[in-house]
């Protein structure tokens, strides 16, 4: 705990058997109070060794219902735990598990609602292995997407977040897509209850078995993101209402 908050972490894993020990292990338990770990039918061991490390917590689907999905019930599973503060950390290793005492300190003393880890801030994506298209695209989108909704993320797209409990009791996230673009959704959606945002900088890693969409997931995802700003902006004005923000 921080300041008497209880810390939940979720793992939203699929196909992590080569990386979640090694992200579980640098877990910071000396805040963390639970670990739930929801496994989107995986077809390797991701189960057996979650069990073997001792997640205590673990949801399994019995099919693979896509990463949207996977968080929403990560986030339900968290809520019923009475988590004070979730943190969402993809069991890849590709963020840096020790960043969690910054982020969730942040609201635990009230600051921010929700902390992001950006990879963008320390200037060094494409160095650390992002691709370059991946890099440029997000360069891109987040530039629009500031635009239309009046914000100024250094990045939209990390899966590093940190969350105050109560702020995502205020929007309707099971009614997001059950794909990627369900890491925008949430963001809109938090953005349009007015929540306080930080970012903290987050060197990722890209390794062979961190996960990835391909270029064409990318673009369809890269599409869904600025539906998702369009509708935020045409709402914001009073234009059309989109069940998306109710």
């Amino acid at each position: 705990m921080l300041n008497n908050k209880k810390i939940v972490v979720i793992l939203p894993a699929y196909n992590a058997e080569k990386t979640v020990e090694k992200t579980y292990t640098e877990i910071p338990f000396d805040i963390v109070d639970e670990v739930i770990l929801t496994d989107d039918f995986s077809s390797d061991k991701t189960i057996e060794v979650a069990k073997k490390i001792g997640i205590k917590h673990i949801v399994e689907h019995d099919i693979n219902r896509g990463y949207g999905a996977n968080q929403k019930t990560c986030y339900k599973k968290a809520l019923a735990l009475k988590a004070d503060i979730i943190v969402m950390l993809h069991p890849d290793y590709q963020y840096n598990p020790k960043l969690i005492p910054a982020m969730c300190s942040l609201i635990a003393n009230g600051v921010y609602d929700v902390v992001l880890g950006s990879r963008i801030l320390n200037g060094n994506a494409v160095k650390n292995g992002m691709p370059l298209y991946k890099y440029i695209f997000n360069r891109i989108l987040t530039f629009i997407q500031n635009v239309l909704m009046n914000q100024k993320f250094s990045e939209f797209h990390t899966g590093y977040r940190s969350f105050n409990a109560d702020v995502l009791k205020k929007i309707s996230f099971q009614k997001n897509s059950d794909d990627f673009i369900f890491d925008n959704q949430i963001i809109a959606q938090l953005c349009y209850v007015n929540a306080s945002f930080g970012e903290i900088s987050c060197p990722a890693k890209y390794e062979k078995d961190s996960s990835s969409i391909n270029f064409k997931r990318s673009l369809v995802y890269g599409l869904g993101c600025m539906r998702v700003s369009i509708s935020y902006f045409l709402q914001k004005i009073g234009i059309y209402k989109f069940s998306l923000f109710k």
